[in-house]
């Protein structure tokens, strides 16, 4: 009877250690995950998994606190401010939107997308019958394939916009990073380029854009259809006006390099290319990163500027045009635009500081 007791007592200590370290697994990977979840302002995941758990539920409800319901109040002020603020505010186009009426246009625009996406299904889908009839006809050489025409939608818009800043940003970023790591290891060069930053880094888009505008259209006579002289002006002018956090942050990242690692690849002879990709990259990634993050949410609000100038099909244009249509809706509108602005241009932000966590050792903020 005593051993039968003892065997019992010994299954029920594996298993326990089993579900303990079950536990721990599990511990470990949520906490893993919680600097990425953390990223995208998705950190209350992790204790509400916790609480589902019952792992520590004093310090798991604080911090979901933390993590979630302070945001959501922070967020539920202001829209209760808006609320009741906005109507008392009587513009050319009527009183200011509510919250309610802006989140109907927001519906209505995707509304118009769907729609405008089975008109051009529907014009694609004729265009195909009508050829498919000339064949059959014998009349193969009158067969015509035309692009549907119709006016881009709210969402292609912003489809656009992102493939601009995106253009403008990584050509910056090809410029600027190779620029600012020569300035940060050579003196010479970053007393060469200094002035050039502080004469061009304060000079504003509307002033980059009639002289890009005017540069494309004598260079870039033959536009290709992919790459439209508009959006290449738009995406110009978001390069050189983002460009210049990204060069000097990485200039200050390379400059602050500890000498040692430096004097260590001097004495391994390392070729400059060796040294940069494993010594001088590695150590200034933080900051190059934190730089890229400053360019992009400058080429971000540059574009809107520039598409509403450049007239480049994008938010800007669509802000733009609504305010030039001064319907009742269209102050909605524009206010959909700007939240739709603000929203991206955090995504974009925290893609880019995603990158930096998954490469450097940045703590989380």
């Amino acid at each position: 009877m005593a051993a039968v007791t003892d065997f019992i007592d010994q299954s029920e200590e594996e298993a326990r250690i089993k579900r303990q370290k079950r536990i721990e697994r599990i511990h470990q990977r949520l906490n893993s995950a919680s600097n990425m979840l953390g990223v995208f302002g998705l950190g209350f995941i992790v204790p509400l998994i916790k609480l589902a758990m019952g792992d520590s539920p004093k310090a798991n409800l604080r911090d979901l606190w933390q993590k979630l319901f302070v945001p959501l109040i922070g967020i539920g002020v202001f829209l209760a401010a808006w609320a009741y603020l906005a109507p008392q505010v009587k513009t050319s186009l009527g009183a200011i939107p509510g919250p309610v009426q802006v989140f109907e246009q927001a519906g209505n625009l995707y509304e118009d997308h769907l729609n405008e996406r089975k008109r051009q299904d529907a014009f694609y889908e004729r265009q195909d019958k009508r050829n498919a009839k000339l064949i059959e006809a014998g009349k193969a050489d009158k067969v015509k394939h035309r692009t549907y025409t119709g006016a881009p939608t709210f969402i292609d818009q912003i489809g656009t916009s992102l493939i601009t800043v995106a253009l403008g940003f990584f050509v910056g970023v090809v410029i600027a990073i190779p620029l600012g790591i020569f300035s940060g290891l050579s003196p010479t060069v970053n007393g060469a380029i200094n002035p050039l930053i502080q004469i061009f880094k304060p000079v504003s888009p509307l002033a980059w854009l009639p002289i890009v505008t005017m540069v494309v259209s004598a260079v870039y006579a033959s536009p290709y259809e992919w790459l439209p002289k508009s959006m290449l002006i738009s995406a110009i002018t978001v390069t050189l006006c983002s460009l210049w956090p990204t060069l000097i942050n990485t200039a200050l990242g390379v400059s602050s390099i500890d000498k040692d690692l430096l004097n260590v690849g001097r004495v391994l002879q390392l070729p400059t290319s060796r040294t940069i990709t494993k010594l001088v990259l590695p150590s200034s990634l933080p900051l190059i990163f934190t730089g890229m993050r400053l360019s992009l949410g400058v080429g971000w609000m540059v574009l809107i500027a520039a598409e509403m100038l450049a007239q480049n099909p994008g938010l800007g244009k669509f802000v733009w045009d609504e305010f030039q249509n001064g319907s009742s809706s269209s102050l909605a509108k524009i206010m959909v635009a700007v939240l739709a602005i603000g929203v991206i241009g955090f995504l974009l932000d925290r893609l880019i500081y995603a990158l930096q966590v998954s490469f450097t050792y940045s703590d989380k903020r």
